[in-house]
Parts: structure tokens; sequence; C-alpha cells
């Protein structure tokens, strides 16, 4: 048995590479199918994510050529060609990626938690039509143990590492709960769409959606239950925002000093935090000046994410450390596995052995045969049938000179039991 991992990811091939390699979910039924049909796969589940596909499998042998095969056929490849953008990890290898990609230390943001969910779902699709079994599914579920041990005994996801992520945070620390607090969006780009799933996801009271085309801003305030407005609307609901994050391509400030300061004094003096993300400046740097009115520029964040990358990295070190112990113990379990398989078979050996010499005695003393001459055979050839292996094995080891081969069977056979 072997357990290998065949993929491509982010690091090793371009985006038109892994688009070409990757899995539809309309594909990735019958692909897991025909994987588990190939001949030498015991069990298989395919990861297939925007940044990696992934076929993990428990083989009979310790051969990829078979899966490359595979791969490059489903997907109309050259094999050649794919080849030199694979990676292959076996056996403890294999253990250990599967860990890293599970705890977020493989991916393009280190750390990152939602490859854990998707490793979750790739798991449950294999399930779901039994295309994994046995060593396989134990070690993706104790990749989902190493991946929550990992996130309790380090900070490796507890640091903002994307500017949107970082504005949220930020949000966080000057309102202790963002339940009670109404946040102005200002654009409707990728950007913003992050930080508003990010909010939504700490249960924001109130989103508003400032946009300059109605139809994009429909999009984004239909996902998250925003309300939206224009953008020559902002002074007027600018003092309803307890938060004002903003995000365009706007050449000029969209939001200068007088305007905060008319809804500051509508507020009641009520603290007003503004993050502004865009280049150039949406909110105008004098805005800063004002008493209850804290402004953070993407540089305030971009130095919150630089310090916060070194912080997972540092993190990353114990978390690879963890890696190591958990897929050490992993591989001791495998052993203990073939160990219990190869003692299974020995036994079977000896008993097959025995009910053979048996049967033909037992078959002797009804034909009449003096008893004692057929239980002295009987001895005679189940001796020599047990021990013509180990003396074969024993013969050849003495032959080669291989000392270290002939001092392992002479323990294992009990000759050399003080040692």
């Amino acid at each position: 048995m072997s357990l290998l991992v065949l993929g491509i990811n982010h690091k090793t091939a371009s985006v038109d590479l892994r688009e070409k390699v990757s899995f539809s979910p309309q594909q990735l039924r019958d692909a897991l199918r025909q994987l588990k049909e190939q001949p030498d796969v015991r069990s298989g589940v395919i990861i297939s994510t925007c940044n990696r596909t992934e076929i993990y499998c428990e083989l009979n042998n310790a051969g990829q050529d078979g899966v490359v095969n595979w791969l490059s056929q489903f997907h109309h490849l050259d094999a050649e060609t794919l080849l030199p953008y694979l990676y292959a990890h076996h056996g403890q290898a294999a253990v250990e990626h599967l860990m890293r990609v599970a705890s977020g230390l493989d991916s393009l943001v280190l750390g990152e938690p939602q490859i854990l969910g998707q490793v979750k779902n790739s798991y449950a699709d294999a399930a779901d039509e039994n295309t994994i079994s046995g060593a396989l599914d134990k070690l993706f579920q104790k990749s989902f143990t190493v991946a929550k041990r990992i996130r309790t005994e380090t900070d490796i996801g507890g640091n903002a590492v994307s500017v949107a992520f970082a504005a949220c945070t930020l949000a966080r620390q000057i309102f202790e709960s963002l339940r009670e607090t109404t946040v102005l969006l200002v654009g409707a780009g990728e950007t913003i769409e992050l930080v508003a799933k990010h909010l939504a996801e700490h249960e924001c009271k109130k989103l508003i959606v400032a946009n300059r085309t109605h139809e994009r801003a429909r999009e984004l305030a239909d996902n998250f239950g925003a309300e939206i407005i224009a953008l020559e609307a902002i002074p007027e609901h600018m003092h309803r925002a307890d938060i004002v994050i903003s995000s365009t391509a706007a050449p000029l400030p969209l939001i200068g000093k007088g305007m905060v300061e008319k809804a500051i004094k509508a507020r009641r003096h009520q603290p007003m935090l503004l993050i502004d993300i865009a280049v150039p400046r949406d909110i105008e740097e004098e805005v800063g000046e004002l008493n209850d009115a804290y402004l953070y520029t993407v540089d305030d964040l971009q130095s919150i994410v630089e310090r916060n990358i070194e912080q997972r990295k540092l993190a990353a070190i114990k978390a690879e450390g963890i890696v190591g112990e958990e897929s050490d113990g992993f591989m001791a379990w495998i052993r203990g596995l073939e160990s219990v398989e190869t003692i299974k078979q020995y036994r079977a050996q000896s008993e097959s052995a025995k009910a053979e010499i048996l049967n033909k005695s037992l078959q002797a003393l009804a034909n009449g045969a003096d008893a004692e001459k057929v239980l002295t055979e009987l001895s005679n050839k189940l001796t020599n049938k047990l021990i013509h292996a180990p003396t074969q094995a024993m013969q050849s080891a003495a032959s080669r000179g291989d000392t270290s081969t002939l001092s392992v069977l002479r323990r294992s056979l009990g000759l050399d039991a003080d040692k």
C-alpha cells in the first residue's frame, strides 16, 4: 500500500494551465468514479480550486504513472506537456502535504482558512461516491484534526493579511462589536465586496452602499441586504454611518473635510471611523485633523498587513513543527497496519500448512496406518514446512555476507532473544 499526492498549483503553473487541469462540479463525480476504476487505485479524493488541482490516492504500489496518464487523458492533454508542472509526494511526504494544505500552510495567502472548507467538501464528495476508504480516509480525518490544532495552538490565522480584512479588523478593534454599527461602503468593486463579506460575517447592523452605477450596487446589496444610495447623496447620509470605508477609482477625493465635519455635528460628536483604501485618495487628508474623526489610509492598512504577514510566518514555524509531529504519528499508525497485515498473512500461511498436513495424517489413521508413525511423520513434515522459508532467507543472507539481515532473522526467530 502506498499514499500518493499528484498535483498542480499556483506555485508550479500559470492560471491558463491550472484552468485546463481543474475539475468543474459537473465533472467531479464522474472523475472520482473513473479514478477509482484505475487498476492500481484503492481509493481516491480530488481537490480542485482556483489555485490547485490535487489527486490523493491510496495505491497498491508506489508508482504514479497510471494516475498521471489518467489525469492527462481525462483533460485531453499530452502527458509529456503536463509532467513538468506536476508535483508528486509519496508516503510521509504525502501525509505532510495534506496536513499543510488543510492548515493553510501551502496557500497563496499564508494561513487562509477557506481551504479547510474546500478540503472537507472534497472529502465529502469522495465519501458520497464511495471512492475513499482505509488509510486515505483516516488521513483526511486526521488532517482536519491537525488543522484545528494548528488554529488553536498558533496565530496562523489570527492576523489580517489582506487590505479588506485589515480594514474590518481595524473596525472591530475600535468598535468592540459591529452588531450595533452602520457602515457606509463607497464603491462596489472587488475590494468593497470582500469588505462587505467580512462585515456580514461579523453581523454588522446596517450596510449602505454608495456607487456610481446602480446596477453594480444592486448586485452587492442583494447579496448582503444593503441599502443603496447614489454617490451624490453621500452628504445627506454621512451622519448615519459609524464607519465609512471607501474604495473607488475616482481621480479626485469624494469626501471632504467639510462634509465630514457636518456629519460629526449631526451625530453630536459621536466618533466616526473613516478608512480610505483607494489610490488615489477618496477622502481628503485634512479629515484626519477633525476631532472625533479617525482616518486611516491604504498605507496605514498596508503596514498592518505587512506586520501581520511576518507574525503569520513566525506562527507557521510552530505549525510546521505540529505537522511534523502529527505526520510521524500517522506513519507509525500506517506501519502498525502493515505489521498487522503481515502477521495475518504469516498466520494464515502457517494454518494452511497445518491443515494440509493434519488432513493427510487423519486420512492415514482412518486407513489403518500406525499411529506413532503417522504422528512422527506429521511433526517432521510440519516442522520442515514451517522452517523452509526462514532457512532459505538465512542461507541467502549468509551467502551475500548480509550480516544485518541475518541478525534480524535470528532475532525474529527467537535465536537471539536477549538482543
